[in-house]
């Protein structure tokens, strides 16, 4: 899968409806003559049978758990069982220069979710001046890790909000340890999919060092996949001080050993790519 595809999901959606339009007094055409009616909700089909439904010799339709409907015409009408569909909840974790970036704004663009990621979400407390971003700048201050708990009250706090609640999130880049992956699980946090991107070292090492910053402008480049345009910009390039071999290297190492301790929470519902 190239950088540059959204990843797609079976997402499931149900929807109740009854379709006059099937009545053999319809002008329209029934596409589908089978009792079987699929239905489309965004990219997966769901087949519905509507044999769980009791037809009546009194042109009556019902199901065990539904009120008797009159129907004219009943045996031609298609009947499909449904409810309110659920927001998509995903995270997505990716080592650096996996292209998780990219596959976070097509995910987002393609199933409208709100994206949510850890790092940016710090600066924003900290910035509004926000209790959890009081706590948390008292220890960035003085150069330390912010402890977890802080991280995830915000974490849980930003998922809780109605635009997350209402269309959906996709995490990024957290959890990153078995702690914080439980802490989430304690307040019923839970991701419908996990998704972890997968790209050889050797790509990665080469992504990362090859790296280059235009400080006029904020674009990035990269020396071989992505050069300057001109001789002007390429002079005036920069390099991150940890776009280094050694040190992408070790930021490697500590990706792969927070993944492998969150993997063990999500290992049912992960999806590698």
């Amino acid at each position: 899968m190239g950088s540059n595809s959204c990843l797609n999901f079976a997402i499931t959606h149900h929807c109740v409806y009854l379709s006059p339009s099937f009545s053999p007094n319809s002008k329209l055409h029934n596409p589908n003559p089978n009792h079987n009616q699929f239905l489309l909700s965004r990219s997966s089909f769901i087949p519905i049978a509507t044999s769980s439904f009791a037809l009546h010799s009194n042109h009556t339709l019902s199901h065990p758990r539904s009120k008797k409907l009159p129907l004219r015409n009943a045996p031609n009408f298609y009947v499909a069982a449904s409810a309110k569909a659920v927001p998509l909840k995903v995270m997505i974790s990716g080592a650096p220069a996996s292209g998780k970036g990219t596959q976070c704004e097509l995910i987002t663009q393609k199933y409208g979710l709100v994206h949510i990621a850890a790092g940016d979400l710090l600066r924003v407390e900290v910035a509004a001046a926000s209790e959890n971003g009081k706590r948390a700048k008292e220890y960035m201050e003085k150069g330390e890790l912010v402890p977890d708990e802080i991280v995830v009250m915000m974490v849980k706090e930003r998922l809780l909000q109605p635009d997350s609640q209402e269309k959906g999130w996709l995490l990024d880049g957290y959890p990153r340890s078995s702690s914080q992956a439980a802490a989430l699980e304690d307040f019923g946090i839970h991701p419908d999919i996990f998704i972890l991107l997968e790209v050889p070292e050797d790509n990665l090492v080469e992504r990362v060092v090859g790296r280059r910053l235009d400080p006029l402008t904020g674009k990035i480049y990269h020396l071989k996949y992505s050069p300057p345009e001109s001789e002007e910009i390429a002079s005036r390039l920069t390099q991150r001080f940890d776009d280094t071999e050694e040190r992408v290297k070790l930021r490697l190492h500590t990706h792969h050993q927070n993944v492998e301790a969150v993997l063990s929470t999500y290992k049912d519902i992960t999806v590698k790519v």
